[in-house]
């Protein structure tokens, strides 16, 4: 999916967007968690079209799955979460509960 141009996201991409740019550093939040926060907790796969269409300054990889993994450019978002401090399992999962980010 190509990455839209700055200024043609819709509503409620511009509102995942707001909210991930809170997320701090060494802190994750689920697609889930990021679509309940917002008021519609089934829009977890919207939130994940979102961040795939994401302006260059929305920390899209402080955003994972349910199972606490990186689920898109997982090379990428791996090395910068390691570098804010996050810690992985073997098997590449990062434990939600250390780790997770209340919205609100």
């Amino acid at each position: 999916m190509p990455r839209r141009r700055r200024g043609s996201a819709s509503p409620f991409f511009s509102r995942v967007y707001a909210l991930v740019r809170r997320i701090p550093r060494g802190r994750l939040a689920s697609y889930g968690a990021i679509a309940r926060a917002l008021g519609d907790p089934r829009a977890a796969r919207t939130v994940g079209w979102a961040l795939r269409a994401c302006p260059d300054d929305v920390p899209w990889h402080r955003v994972v799955n349910a199972q606490g993994k990186i689920s898109w450019r997982p090379t990428g978002g791996y090395q910068l979460q390691r570098a804010q401090g996050v810690r992985f399992t073997r098997g590449g999962r990062i434990d939600l509960e250390q780790f997770g980010w209340r919205a609100l």
